[in-house]
C-alpha cells in the first residue's frame, strides 16, 4: 500500500493555509497503479451480488465508475441540486461554514438493493452520512462505504455506519 499512498501528492496550504491537501490525482493519472487501486477495492466485494455503487460527487464518480465495472453492479450518482433531471429526493447537511445539499434520484433504486456507497476521500464523514441518509431513506441496503483514502485523525469513520467503513489508504 505504501507504492499507492506514495503516489498522491501533498499540496501544502490548499484550499485555505495549514491544511494539506492530499492530491489524488497523481494516482488516477498513474494507469497501472490506478488499476490496481481499483482491483484491490473490488476484490473486497466480489460474491457480495452488488446491485449498486452509489458514486458521490465528484470524485467519488471515479471510483464507483470503475468499481461497478468490475463488479457488473449499476451506479448510481449522488449530485448537487439542479443536476439531476428526474424526480429526487435530497438532503441538507451541515459544513464547518454553513450547510450544502445533496440529492439522488427517488427511483434509484430496486427494493431491498445492495448498495456500496463510493468516494475517494474520508475527511469528517459529514457529506457520506448525508449519502447514507438518503440510501436508508430509500430502502437500499448499504453493504459499506469505500474510500480510496481516508484521514484518520479527521476520525470521519464515527459519523458513519459502525463496522460499514472500508478505505484502501490510510493517512
Amino acid at each position: 500500500m505504501d507504492e499507492l499512498k506514495n503516489i498522491i501528492r501533498d499540496i501544502p496550504d490548499f484550499p485555505k493555509k495549514g491544511i494539506i491537501f492530499k492530491d489524488i490525482t497523481t494516482l488516477l493519472a498513474d494507469g497501472r497503479n490506478f488499476n490496481r487501486m481499483v482491483d484491490l477495492i473490488a476484490h473486497r466485494y466480489i460474491g457480495m451480488n452488488v446491485d449498486q455503487i452509489v458514486g458521490v460527487e465528484a470524485r467519488g464518480f471515479i471510483l464507483g465508475a470503475a468499481l461497478a465495472y468490475k463488479l457488473g453492479a449499476g451506479i448510481t450518482l449522488v449530485r448537487k441540486p439542479g443536476k439531476l433531471p428526474s424526480k429526487t429526493r435530497n438532503v441538507s447537511y451541515a459544513l464547518e461554514y454553513g450547510t450544502d445539499t445533496l440529492e439522488i434520484h427517488e427511483d434509484a433504486f430496486k427494493p431491498n438493493a445492495k448498495v456500496i456507497i463510493a468516494d475517494d476521500l474520508l475527511a469528517t464523514g459529514g457529506t457520506v452520512a448525508a449519502v447514507v441518509e438518503l440510501v436508508e431513506a430509500l430502502g437500499a441496503e448499504i453493504l459499506e462505504c469505500c474510500f480510496m483514502t481516508e484521514l484518520n485523525f479527521l476520525e470521519g469513520r464515527k459519523r458513519l455506519p459502525e463496522g460499514k467503513v472500508f478505505s484502501l489508504l490510510q493517512f
